[in-house]
């Protein structure tokens, strides 16, 4: 796309006053977590090692491990692009979803600053997720000091490929390719018949969600998907639900993957998975 422009904010600013940490979009999401954490603020620790910039975190609305953005956001300064001002908006007008808000399929405003607030008592928030409770020896809905809880996230993380390694091809991705998908009971049930083991899947309020790399592993696509070793974009091979850059792969890699993958899922489960990052100028 030759007549791309990109612009970087470079605006990487990071304040605490009290429970309030103020990040400037610039700033790298780990180092906000790990200022949070040193300052010894619950609510952003299960959110470590996500790579990326603060100013991202609202728009995807980031989360992980149980976690998301949207349970500490109070306010996000945005750019109006079509008239240049600036303002503080709410959290609660930003329609936060499930990996996504009002800002992810717009262009009208920028991100330059996210607010949060944290907890100041010293403990975590409250763990969510089954592994990563487990990792801590602790129970659901325990907290735990946001130090520990970072630093097993942070291992989950790597065993996962999911940190940023220079020297290692699994962590050349965008993190998980594609959402987990939210179906109605009817359909985890029949799946859950169907299947002789247990179906991973967390009930909602809009229905039940399923694991996405399950679903890519139970329909063909192991680890490290498709196996040759000269192929430019492969599953990780820690992780089904990352397509990686194995050195020389371009967009039409990715994507030609992506669609096997997706095809492949619909095909065994009658499911469609979407993709989570934002695709600019292509399309699945």
């Amino acid at each position: 796309m030759p007549d791309l422009t990109v612009v970087l904010l470079a605006n990487d600013g990071i304040e605490i006053d009290g429970n309030v940490l103020r990040a400037q979009a610039g700033a790298v999401w780990d180092d906000v977590v790990a200022r949070a954490v040193a300052a010894g603020l619950g609510g952003l620790e299960c959110l470590a090692g996500i790579p990326g910039s603060a100013g991202a975190t609202p728009v995807q609305n980031v989360g992980a491990y149980g976690a998301e953005v949207a349970d500490t956001v109070t306010r996000v300064l945005l750019l109006d692009r079509r008239t240049g001002t600036v303002r503080w908006t709410p959290g609660a007008e930003l329609n936060f979803g499930y990996r996504t808000s009002v800002l992810k399929y717009s262009d009208a405003a920028v991100v330059l600053q996210v607010e949060f607030e944290l907890d100041a008592s010293g403990r975590s928030a409250p763990l969510r997720y089954g592994e990563l409770a487990a990792a801590l020896h602790a129970a659901d809905g325990d907290r735990a000091d946001p130090a520990a809880v970072r630093a097993a996230v942070l291992k989950l993380r790597s065993a996962k490929g999911m940190v940023l390694d220079a020297d290692d091809h699994d962590t050349w991705s965008v993190g998980s390719f594609f959402t987990n998908p939210v179906v109605p009971q009817e359909v985890y049930r029949k799946i859950a018949e169907r299947e002789t083991g247990p179906v991973p899947h967390w009930d909602g309020p809009d229905g039940v969600k399923l694991a996405a790399g399950w679903l890519v592993e139970r329909s063909g696509f192991g680890k490290g998907y498709p196996g040759d070793e000269q192929a430019p974009v492969r599953l990780s091979t820690k992780h089904a639900l990352a397509l990686t850059n194995r050195g020389g792969a371009g967009t039409a890699d990715v994507l030609e993957l992506a669609r096997t993958v997706r095809d492949g899922v619909r095909a065994a489960f009658g499911i469609t998975l979407h993709p989570e990052p934002v695709l600019v100028g292509c399309a699945l």
